[in-house]
């Protein structure tokens, strides 16, 4: 089966939210928003394979409070697709222009994984003014570029998994062979690495893909594991110049005593080295660890994660 924008009634479903649109110029970004326009902007940014409304039951618990903008970046959910464009910059730029376009008020910005590295992004470069903190969760900072100054990178890491993603989906769903991907875990991925996305859930169970999958471009796994998403986006430097305060949050990981593989999204070497980094240039590096968390923690533990991201957002203006 082929999905994307190009076969909507085979890839799209109905959600708890409306949706709305927003042309940055390039792209037509598809967002969700609630909460009162006069409370404080929060900008929601979903992991690599997540659109927007994984982010709904968190919403529910943030609406009384906050203006809630929750978006799908390019590539994902209803957005546009662009074959060759799937970089951290490219995406970065895009939430600058939503943001002074469409929310045109300082946010934080909170993503989750991927969406928690162009929240780093964002940390850094988006224009003064436009960002009161940013919260990364469960980023891989440093383990999701090809050759990290520090730790472990992405072919120590999930790497295979987003080279197998490419061979059997391929490019805007080219191939789509969800069968031969499904069979092929056991015999092409290193043992440990396909134990661990086992052990992730059910979502490789059914006979045909889950749905934040059917709204994924798989183009992205391609970037990632080549290093084309990151190559004009060095993390280090990227942190060296944050701007604003910033949360971590750092969920499961460990590092198999038999491979040498890192389990889950990033380490504790590298998280020392973010801190230090983030700290020098001048900002509040804040930290809560969640060994038994998993790493979607805002769509597990939509309390956990409204409840981490409400007291340190009450800290920002003290």
């Amino acid at each position: 089966m082929n999905y994307g924008p190009h076969n909507p009634d085979a890839t799209y479903v109905e959600h708890g939210y409306p949706e709305e649109t927003f042309d940055t110029g390039e792209v037509t970004l598809n967002y969700a928003t609630t909460g009162p326009a006069d409370k404080p902007a929060l900008l929601l940014i979903p992991a690599q394979g997540e659109s927007w409304w994984g982010y709904e039951a968190a919403m529910k618990l943030l609406e009384d409070d906050f203006e809630v903008f929750a978006v799908d970046l390019r590539g994902q959910g209803r957005s546009t697709r662009t074959p060759g464009r799937y970089t951290l910059d490219n995406m970065g730029n895009d939430l600058v222009r939503f943001v002074s376009g469409r929310v045109r008020r300082s946010v934080v910005a909170c993503g989750l994984s991927s969406g928690g590295v162009i929240a780093a992004w964002l940390s850094a470069y988006a224009p003064p003014g436009m960002l009161r903190g940013a919260y990364y969760e469960d980023a891989p900072l440093f383990s999701s570029e090809i050759q990290p100054p520090y730790g472990h990178g992405m072919h120590q890491a999930i790497g295979p998994w987003f080279t197998l993603i490419s061979k059997y989906l391929g490019d805007q769903w080219s191939i789509g062979d969800w069968r031969g991907l499904k069979e092929a875990m056991a015999r092409e991925l290193p043992p440990v690495l396909a134990k661990g996305l086992a052990q992730m859930g059910a979502f490789m169970d059914g006979d045909e893909p889950p749905q934040t999958w059917k709204e994924y471009d798989p183009e992205w796994a391609r970037a990632f594991a080549t290093g084309s998403a990151s190559a004009s986006c060095d993390h280090a430097r990227m942190l060296a110049s944050v701007k604003v305060p910033v949360m971590f949050s750092h969920h499961f990981w460990k590092v198999d005593e038999e491979s040498g593989r890192l389990q889950g999204a990033v380490s504790d070497l590298q998280v020392r080295h973010m801190r230090e980094l983030i700290t020098k240039a001048g900002q509040r590096f804040d930290y809560q660890s969640f060994p038994k968390a998993g790493h979607v923690m805002h769509q597990s533990d939509p309390q956990t994660y409204v409840a981490v991201l409400r007291d340190w957002i009450s800290t920002l203006d003290a």
